[in-house]
Formats: structure tokens, sequence, C-alpha cells
């Protein structure tokens, strides 16, 4: 049998994740949660083999954060992120989390119980077209000391204060985030970094 852990904020798509998958003969809910910290919480105490986790969810742990922190504390347990609002760039963080699985809600109800048995039996199931999306994901533009340096800047924060950090002069700093902005085609630095966020470049 497997165990398996839900956690999702909206009750209704819960309750109907829920239904799923106490049709299926060979898998069992031993916990059912609305948010981040209650899903580690329960997972230390029922020691589920599969937690199958909303990517968006209220609180201090978003679903990433919360297959973060089970991959530390219960490596054992295999997680699946369930989102509605997939790209390659959270497909990348998520797989960079420890996810064993990456599912979009809008996927056949079948689909759910078939990923939770493969990552389960230790295999990998990633949404097919957000693993070709992020296969076929543009190159980042900016050289690497250019996306540290505008990761560094951030929105606002002032040039010297970059330099001092990073132990650079003023001018390079200057120099790589108006080059930065350039390839971005931005107007400001705030739109630069929306742009890398987006595109999972910085």
């Amino acid at each position: 049998m497997i165990r398996v852990l839900l956690a999702e904020d909206e009750e209704l798509i819960r309750t109907a994740l829920e239904s799923l998958l106490a049709q299926e003969p060979d898998v069992t809910i031993v916990a059912s949660v609305a948010d981040g910290a209650a899903a580690v919480e329960a997972a230390m105490r029922h020691r589920p083999d599969v937690a199958v986790i909303d990517l968006q969810m209220p609180g201090r742990l978003d679903g990433i954060g919360v297959v973060t922190e089970l991959d530390r504390v219960l490596p054992d347990c295999a997680a699946v992120i369930l989102t509605g609002h997939g790209s390659p760039v959270t497909l990348r963080r998520a797989l960079a989390s420890g996810a064993r699985g990456f599912l979009a809600k809008g996927a056949p109800g079948t689909a759910l119980a078939d990923v939770v048995r493969r990552v389960h039996a230790g295999s990998r199931y990633v949404d097919p077209v957000l693993a070709a999306d992020a296969l076929t994901a543009p190159p980042s533009p900016l050289t690497p000391r250019e996306a540290e340096i505008l990761a560094r800047a951030d929105v606002d924060r002032p040039a010297r204060a970059v330099a001092r950090e990073l132990f650079l002069s003023v001018g390079t700093v200057r120099n790589a985030l108006s080059s930065a902005t350039q390839k971005l085609g931005a107007d400001s630095r705030r739109e630069a970094l929306e742009v890398a966020r987006a595109n999972g470049w910085i």
C-alpha cells in the first residue's frame, strides 16, 4: 500500500484529489492538509511514501519550499508538485528542490495515481508539454558576471554596495547593469530583473 500525503490549499480541489486517489486499491491517504507548514508537520508524523504538494500555498512555505524541507528531513518520501501555473522556470526549480514528479492540474484524472506509483517505484515523471518547453527555452544572453551583479543589485540596491560585496569597482558594476538591461531589452533595472527572473536566468 502506498501511503500518500496531500497538501492543497483549495478545499474543493483537495477533496477531488482525495476522491480520485481513494478509488485506487493500492493507495491510502494518510494526511490531507491546506498549507506548507502543516504538510511538513504531517509528513514527520505520518511518514508517507509520497507527498502530493500544490505549488502555490499560503504561509511561509510554498510547494517548492515544502519539497526542499521534506528532502532534508524525510528523504525517503517522494514528492510530486501539482500546479495549475506550470512553466519551464518552475519546472527547473521544482526538480532542483528534489521533486520526483511534476504534474499539471489539467492532466487527466487517472494521471495522478499513475505518477504516484511511478515516483514510489523510484522513477521520475515530468509533464511532457512542460518538459518540451524547458528543453527549448532560450539560453540566457547574460554573462555569468552580469547575471550575478543584476541579482545582487536587485531593484534599488546602490552600485557602490554591490561593488563592495563583490570586490569590484563601482564602474564595473554600473557597466554590467547597463549591459544586462540593454541585452534584455528592458527600459529599467526593475524591468530587466523581471525578464531575467521570468526566464530563470537569475
